[in-house]
């Protein structure tokens, strides 16, 4: 998994493991395996939650997609062509390979590997996530993730915003005896602020963990906190619970994250890799409707009026052929 790597992890900013006489480990709650599924123009993703996990046990995040890791043949991606979005944010984060989109508010670009694209679509928004020209013709590896954030009501309106995070924008840190390698999207960790501005207080935090190696990272008592496997295998929480690959991990009350990888892996992964994510709960009542996340049903209807009337946003001329490059 390349995402974004140092040689030596020494070199970085180390977070200090707590103190254990002033904190308290975050026990496990519930390990949940992700499902399969298809999505989009045709590609299989991992989800998590929704699912087992409820929204009020996820809250604020709504949903967590994992694509990949795979190698695709040349005409082999797939992406998500032109759809709405309302009422909360959506994060892309590419780990490898690479992805084109474009949207109703003059945002596009590509999302190379190691960038973040972060995507509030607030009132409404309109946008695509496809392969690269390149990456269809010639197939590759491709890994990623997308979590959507919630919005509170009071911010369901506010007006459409992209952010493009690049990997030269990431923290990179390091655990207390250069064991795991960090890197902060977002949030703030031992002091660390990541680059992403975020409407809902969260954390994000990317993860590699080399064998028999232990990770504790302080994390607010008034945050959830989950730890989701992208591979690899390994244990969470003071109790050592066992975790692999495409495995959710939900914490309980406390101020400090503990993961520890294996120290032998399986499935030719070097290390364990996981996604550290929590956040503020919202605790507001949750109306969805396929791309549209509000509070109740009759916002979800005049959601779905207003894309039908156009008012989230109309494709532009030049991107209303369908793409051939084959």
């Amino acid at each position: 998994m390349p995402a974004v790597t140092v040689e030596n992890p020494l070199v970085l900013p180390r977070v200090r493991r707590p103190d254990p006489a002033r904190t308290a480990d975050r026990p496990v709650k519930r390990v949940t395996q992700a499902h399969r599924q298809m999505e989009g123009a045709g590609f299989e993703i991992w989800r998590p939650f929704p699912g087992p996990v409820s929204l009020a046990d996820s809250d604020p995040f709504l949903l967590l997609d994992q694509l990949g890791p795979r190698l695709n043949g040349p005409a082999e991606a797939a992406g998500a062509p032109w759809h709405p979005h309302r009422g909360f944010e959506t994060v892309s984060y590419v780990m490898d390979g690479e992805i084109s989109h474009h949207d109703t508010n003059g945002g596009g670009g590509v999302i190379a590997e190691g960038d973040t694209q972060w995507m509030t679509a607030g009132s409404g928004i309109l946008h695509d996530e496809l392969p690269t020209e390149r990456s269809y013709r010639l197939g590759g590896p491709a890994h990623a993730v997308q979590l959507w954030v919630n919005l509170p009501s009071a911010l369901k309106f506010t007006p459409p915003r992209y952010q493009a995070i690049t990997r030269g924008d990431l923290v990179l840190l390091t655990s207390d005896d250069g064991g795991a390698l960090l890197r902060l999207v977002a949030g703030d960790l031992a002091g660390h602020t990541g680059p992403g501005a975020t409407h809902t207080p969260i954390s994000y935090v990317h993860a590699t963990i080399t064998p028999g190696a232990q990770l504790s990272l302080p994390w607010s008592p008034d945050f959830s906190a989950m730890a989701y496997v992208l591979t690899g295998q390994g244990s969470a929480g003071p109790e050592q619970r066992l975790i692999g690959d495409h495995q959710l991990v939900e914490f309980g009350p406390g101020d400090t994250v503990v993961l520890r990888a294996a120290d032998r892996m399986t499935g030719g992964w070097d290390a364990l890799d996981v996604l550290v994510l929590g956040g503020l709960p919202i605790r507001e009542p949750i109306a969805h409707y396929g791309p549209f996340v509000m509070n109740t049903r009759d916002e979800i209807q005049q959601a779905v009026d207003d894309y039908q009337a156009g008012r989230l946003g109309i494709i532009p001329a030049d991107q209303m052929a369908p793409r051939r490059w084959s």
